[in-house]
């Protein structure tokens, strides 16, 4: 039995107006539709993604929706680029609010196949990835006394992962204890951080890896009987980026159709 996607709420107008958003990976997928949720609600966004032209696509549809909004391409992997794009935040917006870390790799490779240059590559863009950013945003939340940092982990992160290896597995329980220590030490600043654990979603990366009859056995199992939308992500982290959220840190949100459940 097939059950269709919910008709989501419109977002809250304003509620995020005059706030800056940093969200990386945001050339595709559940980075996109984060990108698009949070610019609905007012924020200016800055859109990062390794590929320069998925980069300009969201701000392309963000400004055609009446958003404000600046693409920074780069790695999120690498000092310098970050160094680079909260440079370019900070000369646009003067400050910055909201930080998503969307930016993701998955890599299938079993263990016993698994190369080092391939473990470091998903440790680094998942993981690494995370931290830099984290890490460089921190100085301007700070002097506002409000910022809001909200890590994509995944359901491999609460146990295994269902497409990827043991390297997507590790980095993203690692995503879930860097979390946790950065909501305890920045909790007097004013600032929380959070997680969310997408389940299966229906993006592109999902559907280059599983074929039709592959992922109808897999939402067959779930208690909702179907794929996550990447807006329904966007859904929540949008409420973790508010002020609706100012007493919710050091969390991880599941959202995977009641998957973990059985």
């Amino acid at each position: 039995m097939n059950v269709s996607s919910p008709k989501l709420p419109a977002a809250i107008p304003d509620e995020l107006t005059g706030r800056t958003a940093i969200v990386t990976g945001a050339g595709r997928g559940m980075g996109r539709a984060v990108a698009v949720r949070l610019a609905a609600a007012g924020a200016s966004i800055v859109v990062n993604d390794l590929v320069a032209e998925s980069a300009q696509a969201t701000v392309e549809q963000l400004i055609s929706d009446g958003g404000k909004a600046i693409a920074v391409a780069g790695d999120v992997a690498d000092s310098t680029a970050v160094e680079s794009l909260i440079g370019r935040s900070t000369d646009e917006y003067g400050h910055i609010n909201i930080l998503v870390n969307a930016a993701g790799i998955l890599r299938r490779t079993a263990v016993f196949d698994m190369d080092e240059a391939e473990w470091d590559l998903v440790l680094n863009v998942n993981l690494k990835g995370t931290f830099l950013p984290s890490r460089a945003v921190l100085p301007s939340m700070r002097r506002s006394g409000w910022g809001r940092i909200v890590n994509f982990s995944s359901t491999a992160g609460r146990t295994t992962s269902t497409l990827g290896g043991a390297h997507y597995t590790a980095s993203k329980h690692a995503v879930l204890g860097l979390t946790r220590h950065m909501a305890m030490e920045e909790a007097a600043h004013g600032i929380t951080v959070n997680a969310v654990c997408p389940g299966l979603i229906d993006t592109e990366m999902v559907q280059q890896e599983v074929d039709d009859d592959r992922l109808k056995r897999y939402t067959d199992g779930f208690p909702i009987h179907r794929l996550g939308e990447p807006s329904e992500a966007a859904e929540l982290v949008a409420f973790l980026a508010s002020d609706r959220a100012a007493y919710i840190t050091g969390q991880a949100l599941d959202l995977s159709g009641g998957d973990l459940m059985v």
